[in-house]
């Protein structure tokens, strides 16, 4: 039995595999804001298409470190973090204090399968460039956070955090890029393809043969999940549905 309808602020496959129609993200219920984070995203995305200017994307420059790196990682990483307070808030998701962590974050690896998604950097001088951004959070079993298998990019934003200068040669181009398909993974795991802008929505550009799509933005390509059991995939037609008995609906990530 396939899901009936969908989970706010999130992007599944249908029962055929594919991810369109996407007309149920556009929905007022779906999100609160999305062009907000979409606004957000494509900003980011701009000033690291910028720092490539000046630095090489190739192997030989992975160590490269510096206050520029170490600014435009510090905002990709805060950025992961407000998108995926957004997606436990708006799914109704409960903590005290308002504070969040790791052993809340990676509960969202259930309800979008970040762990599967694949992002290719493009104009890399040497092999081909693909990344799992958050693929060891499908190593996890338990959410205490001591014991949950953190990506090497994250630890090293969480050491920063605390202390700049011990941990400043973390500011390397290596978490930059990998901080930064992480970012691509968190968009298109809520949006898709959906950018949201005044004219079409649906942005759907073109691209190598090469078992990915363009992601929001145009610059990053990125792979959709195709993973998911049946029963966990959307089984609805939203424009059939929208005229009679439509909700959008809260994941339980304390039932799960």
């Amino acid at each position: 039995m396939s899901i009936q309808f969908p989970y706010k602020r999130t992007c599944r496959p249908f029962i055929d595999g594919t991810y369109s129609p996407t007309r149920y993200i556009s929905d007022p219920d779906y999100s609160i804001s999305p062009e907000h984070y979409i606004r957000a995203f494509l900003l980011i995305q701009h000033d690291f298409q910028n720092l490539l200017y000046y630095i090489e994307p190739c192997d030989t420059n992975l160590d490269t470190y510096s206050l520029r790196i170490y600014e435009l990682f510090f905002r990709i990483c805060v950025e992961i973090e407000t998108n995926f307070r957004a997606i436990l808030k708006e799914n109704g998701y409960e903590v005290k204090d308002d504070r969040l962590n790791i052993s809340d974050y990676i509960l969202i690896n259930k309800s979008h399968r970040l762990s599967s998604y694949e992002v290719k950097i493009p104009y890399w001088n040497d092999n081909e460039k693909i990344i799992q951004p958050f693929k060891e959070f499908s190593r996890c079993r338990k959410t205490n956070e001591d014991k949950i298998p953190k990506p090497r990019w994250y630890e090293d934003f969480v050491g920063i955090k605390h202390d700049r200068l011990k941990h400043f040669n973390s500011a390397n181009f290596r978490n930059l890029v990998d901080a930064m398909a992480a970012l691509v993974v968190v968009i298109s795991a809520q949006f898709c393809r959906e950018d949201f802008s005044p004219g079409n929505t649906l942005l759907a550009l073109e691209g190598p043969n090469d078992g990915m799509e363009s992601a929001i933005g145009g610059f990053f390509r990125v792979k959709f999940p195709n993973d998911w059991p049946k029963h966990e995939r959307y089984g609805f037609d939203y424009e059939s549905m929208k005229k009679g008995d439509w909700k959008i609906l809260c994941y339980d990530y304390v039932k799960e």
